[in-house]
């Protein structure tokens, strides 16, 4: 079974910027001399499979995966509205999933990651968001609902250059994704955003940091 390492953005952990070097073999082939009947089977086009792409270790998966969130969280337009995760593949693929508000970052995120060592292909299945005038309002006022002054989350989350606490709007419907450091700040944030008028549905994703809840979503 093909082990894959997951990616999620963002964490309360700074991700070390880390390099991956992937050494290849060569593959070294002897010459014969061909009988007339083999050569004219040589002049004839053949399809010939080249060698199969070594499989990273599992070390070498965690370094690749660190360096790959390194890169999405340096992306410029990558804001508390978007949320990006994927996956690292034995073979060096890297799967990129997750909704972003604008098309150039979902295109500047897999430029980013084809350029780091050690990856082979991507494959960006990255949702670009519709375009909604109702939707940019609900955004920022459930952003407002979140991180107000008052509120215990601002100190601890707003003040940092991407909160891990992430708010995705798709038709009226909001979810929430990211990190926080204890259950009682998720619960705070979907209360929060569950009071702004005008929501159809709240999904409350948030999960505590080094404790990943397996449970499944629950909407609101």
């Amino acid at each position: 079974m093909q082990k894959r390492i997951p990616i999620q953005l963002p964490s309360l952990l700074a991700a070390g910027l880390l390099a991956l070097s992937i050494c290849t073999m060569g593959v070294a082939e002897a010459v014969f001399p061909l009988s007339p009947q083999e050569q004219k089977e040589e002049k004839t086009p053949q399809l010939r499979r080249g060698p199969s792409p070594q499989k990273l270790s599992a070390h070498s998966q965690v370094l690749l995966a660190d360096e790959v969130r390194h890169q999405l969280l340096m992306l410029p337009y990558y804001g508390v509205f978007d949320w990006l995760q994927g996956e690292v593949l034995p073979d060096g693929r890297v799967v990129l999933r997750g909704e972003a508000v604008k098309p150039t970052t979902k295109s500047d995120s897999e430029a980013r990651v084809k350029k780091i060592e050690g990856v082979r292909t991507v494959d960006n299945r990255i949702e670009v968001l519709p375009l909604s005038s109702n939707d940019d309002k609900l955004r920022i006022a459930v952003y407002r609902a979140i991180f107000s002054y008052d509120s215990p989350l601002f100190t601890q989350y707003a003040i940092q250059a991407v909160p891990p606490i992430h708010i995705v709007v798709k038709n009226g419907r909001v979810t929430l994704k990211g990190i926080v450091a204890r259950e009682m700040d998720g619960q705070l944030a979907y209360t929060a955003a569950r009071s702004v008028p005008g929501i159809f549905e709240v999904t409350n994703e948030l999960q505590m940091e080094e404790s990943p809840s397996k449970e499944k979503p629950k909407k609101y």
